[in-house]
């Protein structure tokens, strides 16, 4: 009968030992780097979210500033806006020029109707000043919240 050594250990060697050590710092680096991307993916999120709410209010705001209306009641044609603060964030402004868009329909005074409207947004990021753009379609007309006035400061008839 053959007797175990009595010298002999059970146990992990030093190359087993660094072995698993290097197996369980490729797999944490591995699922360190998911965190990262996926919280790079989420401020991404966040900042095109914001992004889309300031467009909505600089669109919001833009026919009542760039179409003033007349003595006569009918909006003006456009003038440029230059350096206007987007409403609901003070450190962002914006720049907004009118394009007549050729062979559209005609307003009431015989002038162009539909616009095509750029505007800049800008920002300033770690000192360094930025802009955005976009474009939208307006037409020249008044603002519903200016008929809606317009009705309601008009007196009665009896």
């Amino acid at each position: 009968m053959i007797r175990p050594n009595q010298n002999s250990r059970g146990g992990f060697t030093l190359i087993e030992v660094m072995l698993a050590v290097g197996l369980l710092t490729l797999g944490m680096t591995a699922v360190l780097g998911l965190f990262t991307f996926g919280a790079a993916l989420s401020q991404a999120a966040v900042l095109k979210t914001q992004s889309a709410h300031l467009v909505e209010a600089i669109t919001q705001e833009l026919p009542g500033r760039l179409f003033p209306l007349g003595p006569d009641g009918i909006p003006a044609l456009p003038e440029d806006l230059r350096d206007l603060p987007v409403p609901g964030d003070e450190r962002l402004h914006y720049h907004a020029t009118a394009t007549p868009i050729d062979g559209g329909p005609l307003a009431e005074d015989g002038g162009p109707l539909e616009f095509l409207v750029r505007v800049e947004v800008f920002f300033t990021q770690q000192g360094v000043r930025k802009a955005h753009t976009f474009q939208t379609r307006l037409l020249r007309e008044q603002t519903f919240a200016e008929r809606l006035r317009r009705r309601l400061d008009r007196p009665q008839r009896p």
